[in-house]
């Protein structure tokens, strides 16, 4: 079967290319959307699958860029998730991995804040079904398979869209979703401690290996977080 050379380029050309500003209208409205996702609990209780998906999926990169032998990432009902790898117990390459969990939502989001401020509105989408792709390699349970593959397909169909202000429009909830969801997590995990303990958490598994307070980790995690939802929206609103 021939390939059509020319349509392979045209389809590259219109990933890689740059695409109008939305509406600065469209930005603040889908700005409080991905606000009202968050702070409603009844809607941020299914969002928050999206921000386990970055979570564990930071957690499983940042495990095979140190080196780690990755086993495999499980998402569940309740929004929580693990993410499996073998390697050193100890280590810089076992903190980062599990440095990454909590931040990585926020970091994704500050890079897809640059790419829509650059223009690349189409290039961030398609990165995104890349990334979900890959990590849907690493998923081992059912239901972790059927978010990862209705978030790629919810972000494909905004990407093959011919409708510009529907793209953009979807692009900019993501990437402000990712900005403002960062600092919840963070929340809710300083108060299940207070509340039961969670002496399993990241933060703690953090303190473990490294013998820095839990608490002061907790702090990193919201310094990360609010320092990108600054930066990020600031690029968004190109500020």
């Amino acid at each position: 079967m021939a390939v059509d050379i020319s349509s392979l380029d045209d389809v590259w050309h219109r990933v890689t290319g740059t695409q109008p500003d939305p509406p600065r209208n469209l930005v603040l409205a889908v700005g409080a959307a991905a606000l009202v996702t968050v702070l409603w609990r009844p809607v941020w209780r299914i969002a928050r699958n999206t921000v386990t998906i970055a979570h564990e999926g930071g957690h499983a990169a940042v495990a095979l860029l140190c080196g780690r032998r990755l086993s495999g990432v499980r998402l569940h009902h309740d929004t929580s998730g693990v993410t499996v790898s073998y390697g050193k117990p100890r280590g810089p390459g076992m903190v980062l991995t599990v440095l990454a969990g909590y931040i990585t939502p926020s970091l994704v989001g500050l890079g897809g804040a640059w790419l829509l401020a650059a223009k690349h509105i189409t290039l961030l989408l398609w990165a995104s079904v890349v990334l979900l792709a890959l990590l849907l390699v690493s998923i081992r349970n059912f239901y972790g398979m059927l978010t990862v593959v209705l978030t790629g397909g919810a972000v494909f169909a905004a990407s093959w869209t011919e409708n510009t202000d529907v793209q953009a429009g979807f692009a900019y909830l993501m990437v402000w979703f990712l900005l403002l969801a960062g600092v919840k997590p963070v929340v809710e995990l300083s108060r299940t401690r207070a509340r039961t303990g969670a002496r399993d958490s990241d933060a703690d598994q953090l303190h473990r290996l490294t013998g820095f307070p839990a608490g002061g980790w907790l702090v990193l995690f919201a310094l990360v977080a609010l320092g990108c939802a600054v930066a990020g929206g600031r690029w968004l609103l190109h500020m």
